[in-house]
């Protein structure tokens, strides 16, 4: 059965999203609740599924990742066979940090981080001869206007 969210727990996530350190205390006062029943909110939301996990988001720039490229890849290829290797390869290049199926023009998309051009040009050769693909285009982020990590809640049941 899907939990509905109210008005504290869209307060939590909203919260959570912004820092998942923030400590309980603070919390609980932020939603004027006591310790006790925001902690149970919290593990609430764990359970059905609404809080899936809790990471660092690091710097790109400072690990010498400032360059984000978008590749759009076509194929002629749309059996699951082909579909598992390519994604397999995918998943085998940790430049490539997203990965989505997409209706339209391209068939999948990709956001890759690289320190410059010349490791985007090492990640495009290696998933080419992983797999057959019909045309890939590649767009390089010239400039980052927003990034978020954080979901809109509104929408939220």
């Amino acid at each position: 059965m899907k939990k509905k969210l109210d008005a504290i727990d869209r307060q939590l996530l909203a919260i959570l999203q912004r820092d998942a350190e923030t400590p309980l205390a603070d919390l609980a006062q932020a939603v004027n609740l006591s310790s006790t029943p925001c902690w149970r909110r919290i593990q609430r939301l764990r359970e059905h599924g609404f809080i899936t996990r809790h990471v660092a988001l690091v710097d790109p720039r400072k690990i010498n990742l400032g360059v984000t490229v978008f590749v759009g890849v076509r194929t002629n290829q749309h059996s699951q066979a082909w579909f598992e290797g390519f994604r397999d390869t995918v998943r085998d290049i940790p430049e490539i940090v997203e990965f989505y199926r997409m209706s339209g023009d391209v068939d999948y998309l990709l956001r890759v981080v690289v320190p410059d051009i010349a490791a985007y040009g090492a990640v495009y050769k290696r998933l080419i001869r992983s797999i057959e693909l019909s045309d890939v285009s590649s767009s390089f982020a010239m400039e980052e206007l927003k990034f978020t990590t954080a979901l809109p809640l509104d929408y939220a049941d």
